[in-house]
């Protein structure tokens, strides 16, 4: 084998950490570029949040009416010496400081601002323990008296619940799941058919059901004997459950003997009751968004501003920053300078992230002013490569800056993605968002007669005669993706 030596010329992309650093910035969400910030605070002296972090000036941002030239000049404003703004890149020091000596310039104060103090954060920032069906029901089981073999069978049947509080196990697994608990003891069926009757008489009402019918009648037993149609709904549940469901009004009226006002108003005490019992009580804990542009209409023009609440402003910290020394090769010098030198990348990227996500939302209100103005039905088709060529990005950046960024709009909080979607024809030759025929679908549902409910091959109908040229089977995928049931399953006799 001979081994030689070559030299090849050739061509290939690499990425800098510096435009990792960006890209990763770019996809992620508020949440976590707030954790992304608060890190690098932590892990980079040289960076700190200014005191007036508070305070981002109005004049970042951009009407969808004004010119490229017009945008720079927005949010091109003027902060404080050594202050970064999120959208002014000029306060970025290049060239490190003049040499000078530790003693020169350490005052022993602090200089840093890390963050707000904990006593500042209000009320409903702090996060608490959610309260499950379990621990409700335990808490009940402990407020009333039972023996130990009827605490343990009891606990033992909340163990058997799912989360709607239906019994999921058989009575005789719950006996043997006791005995195995209780050795000692002599547990009996009947023993835990009492301990389930007296679970049922706990809140919510209509836990510990074995099923939907025994749910109902539960919840129908506990209300006063003197509420009106109680007994006639009791007989319906009992007896004619099936009918009730395949919404056999007829049939209904003939097995019971009912007139059809008694029906109905027997009917209509049922829809009062819970089918999920437990589904009320959980770990339901709340999803906050946080909104990471704002849109509002001012003098009849929509303006587009970055939330000023989605990062701090952030600088670099002069005290530590002038301590660096060209010439020095310390370990404590060049940890400085690494670290000025991660500050001005980082604070680059971000600077980045928030133009880019400027950009491209003010592109997006340019194409959906019909939506804010008039509603969903009013969206324009856009897609990702048409953002994309005006605002001059690729594709992918144009995704990763949808993903997961919201927008804050008088018609509610939207994600960027939202505003996507693709298209179909019109018979007048254009063209017709696939959300705005969603939006379509919805109100016409909502408007049907219930009784007649309208069919897809209706709805395509419907939408022909105003101009947009729709299948019946994409009627069907748009109202299955709206979790609307089908016109048989929405008929309502009742």
């Amino acid at each position: 084998m001979k081994v030689s030596l070559n030299v090849q010329l050739g061509q290939h992309l690499t990425m800098t950490p510096q435009l990792q650093q960006a890209i990763r910035l770019l996809q992620l969400s508020t949440i976590e570029l707030q954790q992304e910030i608060q890190s690098v605070l932590d892990s980079n002296p040289l960076l700190e949040v200014s005191e007036d972090a508070d305070v981002i000036s109005n004049s970042d941002s951009v009407t969808p009416d004004s010119t490229d030239e017009n945008r720079q000049d927005d949010y091109d404003n003027e902060v404080n010496d050594n202050t970064l703004d999120i959208n002014n890149a000029s306060d970025i020091p290049e060239d490190l400081p003049v040499d000078s000596a530790w003693d020169d310039v350490f005052t022993g104060g602090n200089t840093t601002a890390s963050g707000m103090d904990e006593d500042d954060e209000g009320f409903e920032s702090r996060s608490t323990v959610a309260e499950t069906l379990y621990d409700h029901l335990l808490w009940q089981v402990n407020l009333t008296h039972f023996s130990l073999n009827d605490r343990t069978i009891a606990v033992c049947i909340i163990d058997s619940l799912d989360e709607n509080g239906y019994l999921t196990a058989e009575l005789e697994e719950i006996q043997e799941a006791a005995q195995n608990i209780l050795p000692d003891e002599d547990i009996e069926l009947d023993e835990v058919v009492a301990v389930l009757h007296r679970l049922q008489q706990f809140e919510p009402a209509g836990v510990a059901a074995r099923n939907l019918q025994e749910c109902l009648l539960i919840q129908l037993k506990q209300l006063p004997e003197t509420t009106a149609h109680r007994a006639n709904a009791l007989t319906i549940i009992s007896e004619h459950l099936d009918l009730l469901g395949g919404q056999d009004q007829i049939a209904l009226m003939k097995k019971t003997k009912l007139s059809e006002q008694q029906l109905l108003a027997a009917v209509g005490l049922i829809q009062t009751l819970n089918p999920y019992p437990g589904g009320d009580i959980g770990s339901h804990e709340s999803n906050y968004v946080v909104p990471d542009v704002v849109v509002s209409k001012q003098r009849d023009r929509w303006r587009v501003e970055l939330n000023p609440d989605t990062a701090p402003k952030l600088r670099i910290n002069n005290s530590y920053a002038s301590m660096v020394r060209r010439a020095d090769n310390s370990a404590d010098n060049t940890y400085l300078r690494n670290h000025l030198q991660e500050a001005r990348w980082f604070l680059k990227s971000l600077q980045s992230r928030h133009e880019t996500l400027l950009k491209v939302a003010t592109c997006i209100v340019e194409h959906q002013r019909a939506f804010l103005d008039k509603g969903p039905e009013a969206m324009k088709a856009l897609v990702l490569r048409d953002v994309a060529e005006e605002v001059g990005l690729h594709e992918s950046t144009v995704s990763r800056v949808t993903s997961q960024k919201y927008m804050h709009t008088p018609r509610g909080i939207f994600e960027l993605k939202y505003f996507f979607s693709s298209h179909v024809g019109t018979s007048s030759g254009g063209e017709c968002s696939s959300t705005a025929i969603r939006a379509m679908i919805k109100k016409l549902v909502s408007q049907e007669d219930t009784r007649k409910p309208l069919s897809d091959n209706k709805i395509a109908d419907l939408l022909q005669e105003q101009g947009i040229e729709v299948a019946r089977r994409t009627i069907a995928k748009y109202r299955e993706s709206l979790n609307i049931p089908s016109s048989s399953d929405r008929k309502r006799l009742l």
